[in-house]
C-alpha cells in the first residue's frame, strides 16, 4: 500500500502521513490553549490520545500485508475519527 492518495478534482498528491501527524500537533497546540480543570482534565488526556493515535494507526494501514487488512485498519481510523469528532465541544 501506498501513503499517497490521489484526489480526483486534483493533482495534487496528499501525503496522508504527514497530514495525520500535523493534526496530532494541531490537536496538541488546541488542548494546551484550554483552561483544564477537575472535570475537563480526563477528557483532554483522552482527546489527545485518540487524536495522536491516527497518525500511528494510519502508518500501521500503509504497511498492511493485503488490501483485505488495509482496509480494516482504515475502517478503525474512521471509527476514531467519529469518536474525537464530539470531543471539542465538550472540552471548552
Amino acid at each position: 500500500m501506498t501513503n499517497q492518495i490521489q484526489n480526483p478534482n486534483s493533482k495534487n498528491k496528499f501525503d496522508l502521513k504527514e497530514r495525520t501527524a500535523k493534526f496530532g500537533e494541531d490537536t496538541i497546540n488546541f488542548v494546551m490553549r484550554l483552561q483544564k480543570n477537575l472535570v475537563n482534565s480526563s477528557l483532554i488526556s483522552q482527546f489527545v490520545r485518540a487524536a495522536t493515535s491516527i497518525g500511528a494507526n494510519y502508518m500501521e494501514a500503509d504497511g498492511a500485508e493485503s488490501k483485505k487488512d488495509f482496509k480494516h485498519k482504515i475502517a478503525i481510523l474512521l471509527l476514531i475519527g467519529i469518536a474525537i469528532s464530539i470531543y471539542p465541544s465538550k472540552l471548552i
